[in-house]
């Protein structure tokens, strides 16, 4: 951070100009206000900071006591009062948009507070009951990383009674999920309770310890640790599942939808606008959704008679999902197929982005704790360090129920020119705050890993029919997301009623549809993103393409798209729209 208080330059009549001090203030004060508070949220978010590399705060979980909670909303209270300050009408263009993002970003905090949602902190598909995963992103390489990790473990009950006080208010004010996504929670909590503290799941970075480390400090590191899980960490577990099965689950809804918690139509009205980063309203979105749902259909039903299958369009799906010769058998040969995909994407890619991220990518199974819970695959970024490169984690339980005809599809999503090369690009700009390069909106990521499904067809990809197929697979299951999240959340459908909804229109397994449904019924509006997204980005390039003709370069495009970080889709317009007016008026 820099301490100027005016900036000089020379006119056209070479007479030395300032540049007015208030306009400098303004930009010291906005960055300086940006760095203090991307350390506030390392500090407050321990588990963050270690997830990105930043190993200061390596011995600590997150306070989320009920008093933590309330002084983090006072205190971003007081930092939008605080920027509020700032005119931003004396920013530069760069840093109004930083300034618009960052505001966004603490009011819809804000606003989401009165809905009470923080009183469920976990779900199915991660938690408290998930927390030995932390390890896998963690560098463990001193005996002060081992050190903190045995620190964190001693901690761990307070954590967990933090976190069991904030389940019994959200029994106490019914703000909980519905009971059939919680059912699968047990489990969950079981496999953290062990009888041999090495088998269990935090203890994993005491297995392979570096030569680095003598022999008698590793002994002594393990068995500290051993000591720490059987008498605090497994029986903060035990505590836990009693609570659980005792109260929560017990208190958990019957039915499912947001619609069910106090004042939960205006609650889930407000996570629409939140993860679209729009303004539509949940009938708006489930109308579009009908929409793409009847257009891919049409799509899907040319290809169906492509292949010359003679049936209905459920026998088709069904056929899709049964017959032995659309999956494997083997969890290691599903793998190694996902890697030769990706490795013949890799090539491909710079004939269509100027700019490609220095970081690679690695391909990983699902921890084998959670893969019945989960979904087909998922992304997991580099950390700010250097340390560890960008994931792609496939699922490999049940492998029979993995169709062979997504798998190119899902590679370009989760991995290029997907989630990778777009968050691993972020990551690398220079001149964005941080808050903007580690972070950024659903409504940006998930659409641009949904566009780039389309953009397989271009990198020369879904070469087969089947293939092809899966590809509107994928488009018509981010559509009828639109659909049955509304449906579930707005409209009180019921689980069955969207499962079967999914099941009409998708090829995907059974296995997967329940499984996503139980996601969206846990996941409030987050899954309504996607297909919003990927709608406003095509619509933004076929204007381009429309007002630039022949001026239209698709490298470039894609190059401004990414060149800015995830956005909102409303400051993503404006820069689309900046640079098709740079490119009209260029030679």
């Amino acid at each position: 951070m820099w301490s100027l208080f005016f900036v000089v330059f020379l006119t056209s009549d070479n007479v030395r100009c300032a540049e007015p001090i208030e306009a400098t203030s303004a930009t010291v004060q906005f960055h300086q206000l940006l760095d203090n508070e991307w350390q506030w949220t390392l500090r407050d978010d321990p588990e963050f900071a270690s997830w990105l590399g930043d190993h200061r705060y390596d011995n600590r979980w997150q306070d989320v006591s009920l008093e933590a909670i309330a002084r983090r909303h006072e205190y971003r209270q007081s930092v939008l009062a605080d920027l509020a300050k700032i005119d931003s009408s004396l920013l530069s263009k760069q840093d109004r948009v930083s300034y618009e993002l960052f505001r966004g970003q603490y009011q819809n905090e804000l606003d989401a507070f009165k809905f009470g949602w923080h009183f469920v902190p976990l779900t199915q598909r991660g938690g408290i009951q998930d927390s030995s995963s932390l390890a896998s992103s963690l560098r463990f390489e001193t005996v002060e990383d081992y050190e903190a990790w045995n620190v964190r473990l001693y901690s761990f009950p307070e954590f967990m009674d933090q976190t069991l006080t904030l389940m019994q208010e959200g029994v106490d004010r019914k703000i909980v999920h519905a009971r059939v996504v919680m059912t699968r929670l047990p489990a969950q909590i079981r496999q953290q309770i062990v009888d041999d503290p090495k088998t269990s799941l935090f203890y994993k970075p005491f297995r392979d310890m570096p030569k680095s480390i003598p022999a008698e400090k590793q002994d002594e590191l393990k068995a500290g640790a051993a000591l720490l899980i059987k008498n605090r960490v497994v029986p903060a577990f035990e505590k836990m599942l009693r609570f659980f099965e005792d109260v929560y689950l017990p208190a958990c809804f019957e039915k499912e939808g947001a619609w069910q918690i106090p004042n939960g139509k205006e609650f889930y009205a407000l996570r629409c606008r939140q993860f679209t980063t729009t303004d539509l309203t949940p009938q708006q979105i489930h109308d579009i959704g009908q929409r793409e749902v009847k257009r891919i259909r049409g799509e899907m039903t040319e290809i169906m008679k492509e292949v010359g299958f003679e049936g209905t369009f459920a026998e088709f799906l069904e056929h899709l999902r049964n017959d032995p010769k659309y999956y494997f058998k083997d969890p290691n040969k599903l793998l190694a197929e996902y890697k030769a995909i990706c490795r013949r994407i890799d090539p491909l890619l710079p004939k269509m982005f100027g700019r490609l991220p220095r970081r690679p990518y690695q391909l990983e199974p699902i921890p084998e704790h959670l893969a019945p819970d989960t979904t087909t695959a998922y992304y997991r970024p580099p950390s700010a360090d250097g340390s560890r490169d960008g994931t792609y984690f496939v699922n490999l339980y049940r492998p029979e129920t993995r169709p062979k005809y997504e798998m190119e599809v899902l590679s370009v999503h989760e991995a290029v020119p997907g989630h990778h090369l777009q968050i691993a690009i972020a990551q690398e700009l220079e001149g964005i705050p941080e808050f903007r390069r580690y972070g950024g909106y659903t409504a940006f990521i998930e659409g641009w890993g949904l566009y780039s499904e389309r953009l397989g067809y271009e990198l020369g990809l879904y070469k087969e029919p089947y293939s092809r197929f899966g590809q509107l697979t994928y488009d018509m299951w981010r559509a009828v997301r639109l659909v049955v999240d509304t449906g579930i959340h707005d409209q009180g459908w019921s689980r069955q009623r969207a499962i079967d909804f999914f099941a009409a229109n998708a090829a995907k397994s059974m296995h997967d549809i329940e499984n996503e449904i139980d996601r969206y019924i846990a996941w409030p509006g987050q899954a309504l993103a996607y297909k919003i997204g990927q709608l406003r980005i095509l619509e933004l390039r076929r204007k381009a393409e429309e007002e630039l003709g022949d001026k239209f370069d698709l490298r470039e495009f894609h190059d401004t798209i990414l060149g800015q970080g995830a956005v909102t889709l409303h400051v993503l317009d404006g820069i689309v729209e900046d640079w098709i007016a740079d490119r009209k008026s260029s030679k």
